[in-house]
C-alpha cells in the first residue's frame, strides 16, 4: 500500500528548465514546493569534474547523462498501419534524466522565436490563403503573441547570461556593425554579454553567405563571452571554447543550465525541496476527475509514495508531460481518424539537413575548438522571410555553422567513397579532420493529422504501464522544404571554395530513421491554444480540464520552430508562473473561460 507524504502547495514533476524556473517562481510567491526528478542528483560537481567530464566515450558514446531505455522508453511506428516497436538504444533524440534535465546536457544554443511562428496558421491563411495549407496539416497559432513574451525572453537571458548581438533595442538599430540579426525582432534590452568569439569556420560561413547577398549574424549563446553573475546571484565563468558542451556538464560554470544558474538560490529556499530517484507514475485526480490531488510516485528505494499537493506542474521533457497527461486522464486523448482529442495532437519534431565542406590542407578549421552556442547563422530562409508562394510547402529555416567541438570519435567525416575502415579511412581522416565546417539548415518542423502520441496497447515501462506510442513521418511538405533550404545552403558552401561537399536533402520516400542522431527537439502533443477542442492547455499552459495542473515545455507548441526550443520554453514557463502568481493564486480556478 503506498505510504501518503505531507501535503505542499505545489508539486513539480521533472527538474530541468522549466520545472527549475516554476520552482524559483513559486518559492518568491511564498509557496511550498516540492519537486521530483526520476533521474540522479546531478551537479557541475562532480559531474562536470575535469578532467573526467571530457570523456566521449563515457557521454557521448555510452550516454552517461542520458534517459535510461531500459526502464522506461517510447515505441515508434511510421503509420498507424503499422505495429510499433521500443527505441531501445538512445540515437535519434537524447532525453537527458537527473537534475537539470536536458538543461544539463544541452549545448547552449539560445533562441527567442520569430513572431510569425507564434500565429502560424493565420499569417499564412493571411498572406497565402487558406489553400496554401496543404491537407492534413495541423499548424496553427500558439496564442500569445512575441509582444507579450518579450520580457520573458529578456528575464530568462538574464538568468542564462546569454551572450549574442541585438540587432534593434525599443526601436532603435544598433546591431549593423556588431554582428546582428536584421530579421530579429525588437528587444526591450541588450543580451547580458556580447557575443561569443567566432571560429574560424564561422567566419567562412559568414563571408560566404556576405558573398551571396545573404545577412549572417552571430548566434546567441547562453556560453558565456566573459564572467557573470546573474539575476538570482549564480556566478558563471567565462567559456574557453573546450568544445565539451552538448551531452556535458560544463566543468567551467560556463554553460547555462539549472545547476549553474537557479538551483544555487534555491538551495537557500527553505520552502523548496527536491527529491531526486522519484519517478512519477500518475497525477491523482478527484473522483469528477475535475481537480489533481496530488502525484503518485516510485522513490529511490523501490517504494510507492502518495504527495498530496494542491498545485501539479508537469515541466518534464516533453514525452514525459504527454505521457502522464495519458495515463492520468487528463484532457481527451487524440484521435487521429476523427482528429477530435487534444493529448497527443500535434507530435513535431526538427527538419534537419547538414552539409560538410571539405578543404585542402591550407585551410585549416581546428574543429576540436568549440562552444555549445557559438557560431554564425543566417536568418534570409527561416520563418516566412521569403517569397513561400510559388514554393509549395510551408515552414521556414535558419541556416548555421555551429562548431560546438568535433569529438575524435563521432566526428570524421570522410569523402565519399572512402571504405568504412582500413589503411584508406585511416589516411582519409587524417587529411579531412582539420580540414572539414559542418552547414546545418535547422528546418521548422509541421505539425500533421499522421504525427501523433498515444499509448501503446503492447508494450510496458519497469513499472506496468503502457509505454508512450510515436507515430511519425517525413511529409511530403518536409522533403520539399529540406531540398530547397539545402540547394541555397549548397550555395553558400560553394562560395568557400572546398573541394568537395557532401550531404544532402532528404529525398522523396525518406522515412524517419530512428538510429541516426538528428536533434533533441521534440515538440507536441500537449499544445496551448484559445480552443479546448483543439488544444490540451491554454494560453497561460493551464489544464482546460484540470485547472490545477500546469504543463510548461515544449510539449506546449502547437508545430516545431526553425529555432531551438529551450529560449522558448523558458520565456512561456516565467509567462506561465506569472499568470499563476498575479491570477490563480488568488482565485484558484480556470485563468481563461473555455
Amino acid at each position: 500500500m503506498a505510504n501518503e507524504m505531507k501535503k505542499v502547495d505545489a508539486v513539480i514533476v521533472g527538474f530541468g528548465w522549466a520545472g527549475a524556473i516554476m520552482a524559483k517562481e513559486l518559492t518568491e510567491a511564498g509557496l511550498n514546493v516540492l519537486a521530483l526528478e526520476r533521474g540522479p542528483h546531478r551537479d557541475t560537481y562532480p559531474d562536470g569534474s575535469y578532467p573526467q567530464s571530457i570523456d566521449e566515450l563515457t557521454y557521448n558514446i555510452r550516454k552517461k547523462l542520458f534517459q535510461d531505455l531500459s526502464k522506461s522508453t517510447v515505441t515508434i511506428r511510421h503509420d498507424a498501419s503499422q505495429t510499433a516497436v521500443p527505441y531501445r538504444q538512445l540515437a535519434a533524440f537524447l532525453p537527458g534524466t537527473g537534475t537539470g534535465g536536458a538543461g544539463l546536457h544541452w549545448s547552449g544554443v539560445h533562441f527567442r522565436v520569430d513572431p510569425i511562428e507564434l500565429r502560424m496558421r493565420s499569417h499564412y491563411e493571411e498572406r497565402y490563403g487558406k489553400n496554401f495549407i496543404p491537407e492534413g496539416m495541423t499548424i496553427q497559432d500558439f496564442g500569445v503573441s512575441y509582444d507579450e513574451l518579450e520580457p520573458f525572453f529578456d528575464k530568462a537571458e538574464k538568468v542564462f547570461g546569454t551572450s549574442g548581438s541585438a540587432w534593434s533595442i525599443k526601436g532603435k538599430v544598433v546591431g549593423k556593425e556588431i554582428g546582428g540579426n536584421p530579421f530579429a525582432p525588437d528587444r526591450s534590452d541588450n543580451f547580458p554579454l556580447p557575443a561569443q568569439k567566432r571560429t574560424y569556420s564561422a567566419q567562412l560561413f559568414a563571408q560566404a553567405a556576405e558573398s551571396v547577398g545573404y545577412h549572417p549574424y552571430d548566434l546567441p549563446s547562453a556560453n558565456t563571452s566573459g564572467p557573470y553573475t546573474n539575476t538570482y546571484g549564480a556566478q558563471m565563468g567565462p567559456c574557453n571554447f573546450c568544445g565539451y558542451c552538448s551531452g556535458y556538464a560544463c566543468y567551467m560554470y560556463s554553460k547555462a543550465s539549472p545547476n549553474v544558474n537557479i538551483l544555487p538560490a534555491l538551495r537557500q529556499e527553505p520552502k523548496f525541496e527536491l527529491r531526486n530517484n522519484s519517478y512519477v507514475l500518475r497525477v491523482n485526480l478527484s473522483d469528477d476527475k475535475t481537480r489533481a490531488t496530488g502525484v503518485t510516485y516510485v522513490d529511490g528505494q523501490g517504494r510507492e509514495q502518495v504527495q498530496p499537493a494542491g498545485l501539479v506542474i508537469l515541466s518534464a521533457f516533453q514525452f514525459h508531460n504527454v505521457h502522464l497527461m495519458l495515463l492520468s486522464g487528463i484532457g481527451k486523448p487524440y484521435n487521429p481518424i476523427t482528429n477530435e482529442g487534444t493529448v497527443g495532437r500535434n507530435f513535431a519534431y526538427q527538419n534537419l539537413s547538414t552539409l560538410k565542406a571539405l578543404f585542402d590542407k591550407n585551410t585549416t578549421t581546428n574543429p576540436f575548438i568549440g562552444a555549445g552556442g557559438a557560431g554564425v547563422g543566417m536568418d534570409d530562409f527561416n520563418a516566412d522571410n521569403f517569397d513561400h508562394g510559388p514554393l509549395g510547402f510551408v515552414g521556414g529555416s535558419p541556416f548555421w555553422v555551429n562548431q560546438a567541438g568535433t569529438k575524435p570519435i563521432s566526428g570524421l567525416p570522410v569523402p565519399t567513397g572512402t571504405p568504412n575502415w582500413g589503411s584508406k579511412w585511416k589516411a582519409a581522416v587524417a587529411d579531412t579532420y582539420t580540414h572539414h565546417l559542418s552547414m546545418d539548415a535547422h528546418g521548422a518542423h509541421q505539425s500533421y493529422r499522421a504525427n501523433y502520441l498515444d499509448l501503446d496497447p503492447n508494450y510496458k515501462d519497469a513499472y506496468g504501464q503502457p509505454l508512450l506510442r510515436m507515430t511519425f513521418d517525413w511529409q511530403e511538405n518536409d522533403i520539399k522544404m529540406a531540398q530547397f533550404m539545402v540547394g541555397k545552403m549548397r550555395n553558400i558552401a560553394e562560395a568557400m571554395n572546398p573541394k568537395m561537399i557532401i550531404g544532402g536533402a532528404k529525398k522523396p520516400g525518406t522515412h524517419f530513421d530512428s538510429t541516426v542522431y538528428q536533434t533533441t527537439h521534440i515538440s507536441g502533443g500537449a499544445i496551448m491554444g484559445d480552443d479546448p477542442k483543439t488544444s490540451a492547455v491554454n494560453r497561460f499552459l493551464q489544464s482546460w480540464d484540470v485547472p490545477n495542473v500546469f504543463v510548461p515545455g515544449a510539449s506546449a507548441f502547437p508545430q516545431g520552430l526553425g529555432y531551438n526550443p529551450t529560449g522558448m520554453v523558458a520565456a512561456l514557463t516565467y509567462w506561465s508562473a506569472k499568470a499563476i502568481r498575479e491570477h490563480y493564486l488568488k482565485n484558484p480556478g480556470p485563468l481563461v473561460q473555455a
